[in-house]
């Protein structure tokens, strides 16, 4: 039988005759349009046997068009056209024909024609008189009824760019909570939140389902890998009242946030998974496991048997439609791009050991993003995040960019006729209107210091220093030209910056920096690298056959100003904070980045490092990660020495 949908029905109701409407056709015109709608109890008062008739449209569109359900027969849209009545055999008796056409979540149209008959009462009110027959022709018996039966296709991978599968079907281990079979409440909560499980759950949340929950109604909690699994199912079991069922699921080997996962067809997770995520037997939850449901679903074959009646046996068939395999998503990722970021990113956010035992327990990181860009094609090769079982950092973070954002600063000032050889003083601090600034540990350097060198050091008070040659809105068009603020289609949901245009001298102070009210994230600043090696905005791409529209922006840069970048980025590595680079093959360019924020005193500091090598581009991001050179710096080169 089919799944409840979760889609409202869509309904539809066509007038089959003209003129003035005697009240036996009004009836059935108004039980075909309530069961059009999908209320079975408004459609059921209309007729000589409301209690069979709301139960047996129940069945087909969901009792009051519940958006929690569409009825065992799953029909997500029903149209009902009444004909012309015809007179009945006898006085008081009329047939309504009608033709009905009813869609199925997930697999086609079935028409068919059947009649109402309509009696009047004693008391003179017309009725349709209800029998299985009302609902098709076929259900001679009063025990007559309607079966649906579907027939699954495989849920289709989500591939590589070399066709390997990211996620494919491997063993799952669905956990739930049984109701009346928990004894000890307070202990399951404490199992169901042991580190070891990988994932953070709500229990107060879960606790308040399952108070509400009937009690062998069966409370989904969390889907384990089998390998975590095994680490935990003792302590798991050991808390009474909890199910464990093993199933084969769809699981993301890498870029796990960005991949997401699969859950299995509930009620409760159908709510939230579109309307033809009960045309399968598991929905997407989270990622482009959630994004292309319909697609990797497929849609099923279905079968309906008009059932209950002895001549037919085990039921006649009268209606059945061929389903469509699922289509994989293919994307741009690089399997060896992807292990690199992966292994890059291994243990920059794990706890410190001896400073937890010392009672300590700082962390390296909260989180950490590393995205990776072909800059001749905007490709997206790589997307790791740590930890990888929450949300994809990578693309969908919105952080201050810091020092990293001076890649745009630059070009803005080289615009404006700021060249690499300019002089630029770079004191420890600068105040702005009683604001003050200052270079990361106070530095300063020497008096006929040069624009390339405050950008290879960093030097926030020489940036800042030069904001009086940007006009306003200098920052917002240069950021424009890097792609940052425009709507990327990229085949996956991302955050593309935001520049807005400064308001204030202290605004343009903090912007220049990339601090104050700028705001990107790490596939953005990978894209800002991208741009400054190949010479120009390629928007990225990770799912090219779902991208319709690609942004462009209205300006480009000056190719004068793109090589001028290309030299101020290679000197970042070869003289200045870039250091960790020095080394690495391939003359890589980078930008270290140290955004601040929160109020304490001193504040936290995101660290962030951008770069290119050859046809690559990247971006490392820290969360309250330190410094960029330091903290952000080796993750990169750990990258880079990864694909050599």
């Amino acid at each position: 039988m089919g799944l409840a949908a979760t889609a409202a029905l869509v309904v539809g109701l066509t007038a089959g005759c003209s003129g003035q409407e005697d009240e036996a056709t009004r009836a059935a015109r108004a039980f075909l349009a309530a069961w059009a709608a999908g209320d079975a109890e408004k459609a059921a008062s209309l007729t000589d046997a409301p209690d069979r008739a709301k139960e047996e449209l129940a069945r087909i569109n969901g009792e009051n068009g519940d958006s929690g359900g569409s009825g065992e027969l799953g029909v997500s849209k029903a149209r009902l056209t009444p004909g012309t009545k015809q007179d009945g055999p006898r006085e008081g008796v009329a047939r309504v024909p009608f033709r009905a056409e009813l869609t199925f979540i997930g697999g086609g149209t079935w028409r068919y024609r059947s009649s109402a008959e309509v009696r009047k009462s004693a008391g003179g009110e017309w009725k349709v008189h209800f029998t299985p027959a009302v609902i098709h022709p076929r259900l001679k018996e009063p025990t007559s009824r309607l079966m649906l039966y579907r027939e699954l296709p495989a849920r289709a991978g989500i591939l590589a760019a070399d066709g390997s599968n990211l996620a494919p079907e491997t063993t799952v281990w669905a956990v739930s909570v049984w109701p009346t079979k928990v004894k000890d409440p307070e202990r399951l909560y404490r199992a169901l939140e042991d580190p070891e499980l990988g994932v953070d759950i709500d229990t107060k949340a879960l606790k308040s389902r399952v108070e509400a929950a009937k009690p062998d109604q069966a409370v989904p909690v969390v889907t384990l890998r089998d390998e975590v699994f095994r680490k935990v199912r003792h302590n798991l079991m050991a808390a009474r009242g909890l199910q464990f069922h093993d199933v084969e699921r769809a699981v993301a080997t890498t870029a796990k946030p960005l991949i997401g996962s699969v859950q299995p067809a509930t009620a409760e997770t159908l709510k939230n998974a579109g309307p033809y995520a009960a045309a399968a037997d598991a929905v997407g939850a989270s990622g482009l496991q959630y994004r292309y449901q319909k697609q990797l679903a497929g849609t099923p074959d279905i079968t309906v048997r008009a059932a209950g009646t002895p001549a037919y046996g085990d039921g006649r068939v009268v209606y059945r439609s061929k389903g469509k395999p699922g289509r994989p998503v293919r994307t741009t990722l690089d399997p060896t791009a992807q292990r690199a970021a992966d292994a890059a990113l291994a243990n920059t956010v794990e706890e410190d050991e001896k400073d937890e035992k010392e009672g300590r327990k700082e962390q390296k990181a909260k989180s950490a993003a590393l995205v990776a860009v072909r800059p001749s094609t905007g490709e997206i090769l790589a997307a790791a995040n740590a930890p990888d079982s929450t949300e994809n950092r990578a693309f969908n973070g919105r952080y201050p960019p810091g020092s990293t954002f001076k890649v745009v600063t630059a070009a803005a000032l080289l615009r404006s006729g700021v060249a690499p050889k300019t002089p630029v003083p770079c004191p420890r601090t600068a105040t702005v209107n009683g604001q003050r600034f200052q270079n990361q540990d106070e530095f300063d350097l020497p008096t006929g210091t040069t624009l390339r060198e405050a950008f290879a050091r960093s030097c926030n008070t020489a940036f800042i220093g030069l904001r009086d040659r940007l006009r306003q809105g200098a920052l917002t068009d240069a950021a424009g030209r890097f792609g940052i603020g425009g709507t990327w289609d990229v085949g996956a949901a991302t955050f593309d910056g935001r520049v807005p245009t400064d308001t204030s001298d202290n605004d343009k102070a903090a912007a220049v920096i990339g601090q104050g009210r700028v705001e990107t994230s790490p596939l953005a600043m990978a894209s800002v690298a991208a741009t400054v090696k190949a010479g120009s905005f390629k928007q990225p791409v990770l799912v090219p056959g779902a991208v319709q529209k690609k942004h462009r922006p209205d300006k480009k840069l000056d190719a004068g100003v793109v090589r001028q970048l290309r030299t101020l980025m290679r000197a970042v590595v070869s003289e200045g904070s870039g250091s960790a680079l020095r080394g690495i093959s391939g003359s890589p360019g980078a930008k270290t980045g140290t955004a601040e924020f929160g109020t304490g005193n001193p504040p936290r500091t995101h660290a962030w490092m951008i770069g290119f090598r050859g046809d690559l581009a990247f971006a490392v991001f820290l969360e309250d990660g330190g410094s960029g050179g330091k903290d952000a710096g080796p993750v990169a080169a750990k990258f880079l020495r990864e694909l050599d």
